[in-house]
């Protein structure tokens, strides 16, 4: 008699799994890696799609992912690219036509024209998960516990309502962002991109700043702080060391913009969560032929603005075009494919001395050049 049981799917919706049945391929992460892959994957293939988040259920909280919730130029080309239109509705005021940079170390500003679609993060993901493929199963609300190659075969356990499930897999994509957690089981001796924490918080805000502004304080970080209106709110938050002392940090910079003479009012929320810094080329790992790293698990995001969406989009998307050719051979033709991406992030870290360090982008600021993704 065959082993059956069920797990969860989207909307409170089930399906009848048979124990002795086999995905080819399971998504770990639903973000903008994970539901791209998702979409262009071949019909052939039986795709399961997991997430410990169930954002498409009417009584999800509204916990956003720690981001600002930004579309840059580059994401917006390549959301064009694969045809995907962004609704009117994932839109929020105002919409960014400037950047403001401020270098608390040095005392000086910058205006900088610059157009962003600001956007509501959580809407974002929700448009994305509408656009999977029915053919895909979709298991929301299910935390990733355990896999294991077991020879032809992955074996993934998850936990929902307090029970756990297994499934198996030809292939297991790692499309579970920063601090990978699929990464971090395949491929624990590889070399990972630095990790970050970021903390950003909510606080009500009176007058709509028509501006993105871009924080730099090396007593802070070494990367960089932000602060995003959304309606009548503004978002303040930074990319801070890995620590104990992170949000000692982050509180200080709060108290460095407020002397500065931004205005904000009553705290809403907080929100945190790793990210990665890929620093070198060699922290950038697609994987192995049974688990493959996509979007930031892989290592793709900007190196200089932590600008992430745009890399997720353009390496899943090589993802569904090397796996749509077979899954037996499909790591080579992915690295080929996302070759010039690694390119990209090498010539922006070679580009962040001028962002980071104070007396260089001092002068930057001073002279007015646009040298950097940031500014």
């Amino acid at each position: 008699m065959r082993e059956e049981h069920f797990f969860p799917l989207l909307s409170n919706t089930y399906l009848l799994v048979y124990g002795d049945s086999m995905y080819d391929i399971a998504i770990i992460g639903a973000g903008p890696a994970g539901c791209t892959l998702a979409r262009f994957l071949d019909k052939k293939y039986r795709v399961l799609l997991l997430d410990k988040r169930d954002v498409m259920n009417v009584d999800y909280p509204g916990v956003h992912k720690c981001c600002g919730g930004l579309l840059a130029l580059d994401a917006q080309n390549m959301l064009g690219r694969i045809g995907m239109a962004v609704p009117v509705s994932i839109l929020v005021n105002p919409q960014l036509f400037l950047v403001r940079t401020i270098d608390l170390d040095k005392k000086i500003e910058r205006y900088y024209q610059r157009f962003y679609l600001n956007i509501d993060r959580l809407a974002f993901e929700q448009w994305l998960i509408s656009q999977v493929p029915e053919n895909v199963d979709l298991a929301f609300g299910c935390t990733l516990k355990t896999c294991s190659d077991e020879g032809g075969f992955i074996r993934l356990s998850f936990t929902y309502n307090g029970n756990t499930y297994s499934e198996k897999a030809r292939v297991i994509v790692g499309a579970d962002g920063g601090n990978s957690m699929v990464r971090r089981i395949f491929f624990p001796d590889k070399k990972i991109p630095t990790i970050y924490i970021a903390i950003q918080e909510w606080f009500e805000a009176n007058d709509t700043t028509p501006y993105y502004a871009a924080v730099f304080d090396k007593t802070i970080t070494d990367f960089y702080s932000w602060m995003i209106p959304k309606e009548n709110m503004i978002i303040i938050g930074s990319a801070l060391k890995k620590d104990n002392l992170a949000l000692d940090r982050y509180k200080m910079l709060k108290m460095r913009l407020r002397d500065y003479g931004i205005v904000y009012g009553k705290k809403i929320k907080r929100e945190g969560a790793f990210i990665y810094r890929p620093r070198d080329l060699s922290s950038i790992y697609t994987g192995d032929e049974t688990c493959a790293l996509t979007g930031e698990a892989a290592g793709f995001i900007s190196p200089s603005s932590a600008e992430g969406i745009s890399y997720a989009l353009k390496s899943a998307y090589c993802l569904a075009i090397a796996m749509n050719e077979g899954l037996d051979g499909f790591q080579p033709r992915y690295r080929k494919l996302v070759s010039g991406m690694k390119w990209n992030i090498a010539y922006k870290n070679l580009k962040c001395p001028a962002m980071y360090s104070p007396l260089l982008r001092s002068v930057i600021l001073k002279t007015g050049i646009k040298s950097t993704d940031v500014i």
